[in-house]
Parts: C-alpha cells; structure tokens; sequence
C-alpha cells in the first residue's frame, strides 16, 4: 500500500520546520471537501505518521494547507499585519494507491518551493 507524507523546511533559518500546523483535506465530486487530518510537525519538521496510509491512502484530489504566518511569527520573524503568505495551499493528485507520495515544502517568509519527492 502507498502512502503520503511531508516534511517543511525553513529556508530563512536554515532549520525543520518544527511546530507548523497543517490541514489535509480530500475534494470530492463537484469541489466539496473533506478535512482528513489537523496535526503539526515534530522537531525534524515532519509529522509523525504518515498523513494517509493503508486503507485511507486513495486515488484522488487533495489539499495541504501549511499555516506558515503563525509559524514564522512564533519563531519571533516581525511580519507585516497581512503576511505575503500566511497560508500556504498545495493541490495535488494522487493516481497510484500503491506509491509514495511525498510533498515537501520549503518555505521562507516570501518564497516557498514543493515537488513530488521520495
């Protein structure tokens, strides 16, 4: 069986992104969604299971949303009262409910970068 999991790194620190909260949501038919999961990461910046595995883990379209705003000011960075990016959403796909999914996101106060990893 596949999985999906993440990992956040921030770029402006050099460091894992420990502590950020995120939301896993699945679209169904028409765009309505589901919210499947609201976790945060561990000290490496990953979570600590996979965000979906074994019988949860289906083809589909979904939705990470990474609360890098409240991150960034916990972590004591001045931000302007409407943060160039304060939620960061990643839609994606999955196809083959026998692979890894893995959507990393590096992150920094005005960039971020995501692919498909391993």
């Amino acid at each position: 069986m596949g999985k999906l999991t993440t990992h956040i790194l921030d770029t402006a620190s050099g460091t894992p992104a420990k502590g950020m909260r995120l939301r896993l949501f699945r679209t169904g038919t028409g765009g309505a969604e589901t919210l499947l999961l609201a976790t945060k990461t561990n000290n490496d910046g990953r979570v600590d299971a996979p965000l979906l595995a074994d019988k949860d883990f289906k083809p589909g379209t979904y939705r990470i949303e990474f609360e890098a705003g409240k991150y960034f000011r916990r972590m004591g960075v001045e931000l302007p009262k409407f943060p160039f990016f304060d939620i960061i959403q990643i839609h994606f796909g999955i196809s083959d409910a026998d692979s890894h999914y893995h959507v990393p996101l590096l992150v920094s106060p005005y960039g971020y970068s995501t692919y498909r990893g391993s």
